[in-house]
């Protein structure tokens, strides 16, 4: 079984956790393990949030789920301000830092991250996860 969504929110704080609750139905009705779920759940969560609180000049985004029973993809993208996507791919997240964790939590509980983005016309962030096993206990939607 194979399940695609494409959402367009509005880039305010609420559109976070409802695109999470979508994520986490898809999964549990595939049946995804948990931990599986949990890490993609994490990853969209950092996704989503960097979109509401960097991307300005973007009223809107979009998130594309694309489950199926051996992984997920997902991106994430805004039509605003940019970033330096090399800059982010190559930064590691400091210990002692209150910031700066959301892509190296999206590289670390994801497989084939990418991210491209470009001053004024906006970011993608696109993400997967193979699932380790089908027919866990995914927690509930």
């Amino acid at each position: 079984m194979r399940m695609s969504v494409r959402l367009n929110l509005p880039r305010e704080v609420n559109s976070v956790p409802a695109v999470r609750r979508l994520l986490r139905c898809a999964l549990s009705l595939l049946h995804v393990d948990r931990q599986d779920g949990a890490d993609l759940e994490i990853a969209l969560t950092e996704a989503c949030a960097n979109v509401v609180k960097h991307a300005d000049g973007a009223d809107k985004f979009e998130v594309l789920l694309d489950v199926a029973d051996d992984g997920c993809a997902i991106e994430v993208v805004d039509q605003g301000s940019g970033f330096d996507a090399a800059a982010a791919s190559a930064a590691v997240a400091a210990p002692d830092h209150d910031r700066g964790r959301g892509l190296f939590l999206i590289r670390a509980l994801s497989d084939n991250v990418r991210m491209d983005s470009s001053p004024r016309r906006g970011s993608l962030i696109h993400f997967e996860k193979r699932f380790t096993s089908v027919g866990g206990t995914a927690p509930a939607c």
